[in-house]
């Protein structure tokens, strides 16, 4: 088992800000992503903040914090040396680091400044404006009367200036004036010519308003969510902690779904724990400790989930846990072969072999969800709906789009699944609106991103799959895979009868009412979901013989959508990516220019 020291968490994120600082490739940056979790400073875990202080640490720089509605932090001794340097640059003395009592009829002007440097400090409490104001005339200040550096943390960046929606009309007085502050200030050539730096930390760049984190000369850098490693290293450190030695551990020859803090299973808990940030891992680890009893299996489960969806939020995303399976799912016997000797074999590898995921295609009610609910369980990963990421909010959308790829990127397998995937992705077309086009093609540059290939697969439901983005249905995302979901046919069609008819019990069970059924007691494009809503009936109200059974199914009729589901059968069958999956495997062109031909037709009578 590797030691505490083998495991400590590589941040990516700062050695590139760190590049970015020493190499003076900017002088203004962003630090996005995870930034409102733990970090491990080299002796303990930390916020964000702590952990950047600790870090950069060095001879020759002074670190300065600001956060909204707090007080300007630095050290005494850097406090001391910029009341001094400022005195020095406003008075044009350069001894204001000379007693007072030496200076002569110099000493008043001196001490002036002192005064107007520390009441500067004790105004900006409360008054972000002014503040920002002070801290910009401090890099000034450094760089005419200071041999140190400055390095400058502003906190929450997102609430100083907030990106409304893009207008900069839009914002009040006062939040016009911060954003035009931080606007000059990055923009000043001396700035960022300079030495100083400036460190905004925000959760998302799109909440920053566009003026300042579009600003050419500002980069951003992203913390990502936990990697295996940090949380293994997160859970042995947790474990040396004073009383965590007194959590039980079980038999190691028990045949336990259980983590115990402790035992030699903390590296498949950091497996099953991704998703998770330090923060949601350490409350973990202290229900643990607390009720003194191993984390189970649904311990974890229970608070993936609940992290996930408190970063995403309930209306983004819910946790899906089907309960059926494929043999539950009746008749489609030649796709459900397909999906257990091909697609689930592909879906379970986690390299460039795997699929990255498949569109579902077929008429409404044809069953594509309960089918496709049934792989997901079969494949025994966790099952995330994505309800809707768009926003009322400007640049909200952006950033629930930042919150999925974090979560994505840290879980070790997910299959994301949306039905009614035509409204959750628009195009990227010229009639599509900014903010569609933008999320569409992030979307799509996911699909299809090497990093998430085996990791994350993508399971899209629609009934009008023309209207799914080209560029979502070509090869290399869920085109690879585009499957039709049709009205059962042949025996299919007999077993779904047969399953219809089961409440009724011997009345239904005849070879004439089998056959009745079959030839013209339903239509031929008879669905999945009439079948259920038949069954339904039968069940609700049992008929006392084969006459009310015949009268309580020619009572039913189908809503009037015959051509609709016409129209969604075809363009199912037009852009199916598998003969194999075809009625009639041995479709020609002339078959396929037929439905186009039908397609269009049905088009000019306003069928869509």
């Amino acid at each position: 088992m590797n030691t505490l020291s083998d495991t400590i968490p590589n941040y990516e994120f700062f050695s590139r800000l760190a590049r970015i600082i020493n190499s003076g490739q900017a002088r203004s940056v962003i630090v996005t992503g995870n930034v409102n979790d733990l970090f491990f400073d080299s002796h303990s875990y930390v916020p964000l903040v702590p952990f950047l202080l600790k870090k950069t640490a060095v001879a020759g720089l002074i670190q300065v914090v600001y956060e909204l509605n707090g007080p300007i932090r630095l050290r005494d001794e850097d406090r001391t040396r910029l009341r001094e340097a400022w005195a020095g640059w406003k008075t044009g003395i350069e001894t204001a680091s000379i007693p007072i009592k030496e200076l002569g009829p110099e000493s008043s002007k001196i001490e002036l400044r002192r005064r107007e440097f520390d009441q500067y400090l004790r105004d900006a409490i409360g008054n972000a404006t002014q503040a920002l104001e002070f801290l910009r005339q401090l890099t000034i200040c450094a760089r005419a009367n200071l041999r140190d550096r400055l390095l400058i943390f502003i906190e929450a960046a997102d609430m100083l200036l907030p990106a409304g929606d893009g207008d900069v009309s839009k914002l009040n007085d006062a939040q016009m004036r911060r954003v035009s502050i931080i606007t000059d200030w990055f923009s000043d050539p001396e700035f960022f010519a300079g030495k100083d730096t400036v460190c905004l930390l925000a959760e998302s760049a799109s909440q920053i308003h566009p003026r300042v984190s579009r600003l050419p000369q500002v980069l951003s850098v992203a913390s990502s969510a936990p990697d295996t490693n940090t949380r293994r290293h997160f859970l042995k450190w947790h474990e040396q902690l004073p009383d965590t030695s007194e959590i039980p551990v079980p038999d190691s020859d028990t045949k336990s779904t259980n983590f115990p803090i402790g035992s030699e299973t903390l590296d498949s808990l950091a497996d099953a724990t991704a998703g998770l940030s330090i923060h949601a891992l350490r409350q973990l680890a202290l229900a643990s400790q607390y009720s003194r009893s191993a984390i189970s299996r649904e311990d974890v489960i229970r608070q993936v989930e609940q992290f996930i969806q408190t970063q995403l939020g309930e209306d983004v995303v819910e946790f899906k846990k089907p309960v059926h399976t494929l043999e539950d799912v009746i008749g489609s016997t030649k796709l459900k072969s397909f999906l257990q000797n091909y697609m689930i074999p592909r879906l379970r590898l986690s390299d460039d072999r795997a699929l990255p995921g498949a569109a579902v295609a077929g008429p409404i009610g044809s069953g594509k969800t309960f089918i496709f609910e049934a792989l997901a369980a079969e494949l025994d990963m966790p099952v995330l709906v994505l309800k809707s990421i768009r926003s009322q909010w400007y640049g909200q959308t952006d950033v629930i789009f930042e919150r999925l790829r974090r979560v994505l990127e840290a879980l070790e397998k997910v299959v994301i699944f949306v039905d009614e995937a035509d409204t959750q992705f628009g195009g990227v077309g010229e009639g599509a609106h900014e903010t569609e086009r933008r999320l569409t093609g992030k979307i799509q540059a996911m699909m299809s991103d090497p990093k998430l290939r085996g990791k994350v697969i993508w399971l899209l439901m629609t009934a009008r799959i023309h209207l799914l983005s080209p560029d979502i249905r070509r090869p290399g995302r869920v085109g690879d895979l585009i499957i039709p979901v049709l009205d059962p046919e042949g025996q299919d069609r007999q077993d779904f009868i047969r399953w219809m008819l089961k409440p009724t019990g011997a009345i239904g069970q005849s070879d004439s009412m089998l056959d009745w059924l079959d030839d013209e007691g339903l239509p031929n494009d008879f669905s999945a979901a009439g079948f259920a809503a038949l069954r339904s009936q039968l069940k609700a109200i049992p008929p006392q013989s084969e006459f009310e059974l015949r009268a309580s199914i020619g009572d039913f009729l189908q809503p009037a959508i015959k051509q609709t589901r016409r129209y969604q059968t075809l363009q199912a069958l037009l852009n199916c990516t598998r003969r194999s999956l075809l009625p009639d495997p041995q479709v020609t062109e002339e078959q396929r220019a037929l439905w186009e031909q039908e397609i269009h037709q049905l088009e000019t009578q306003g069928i869509r």
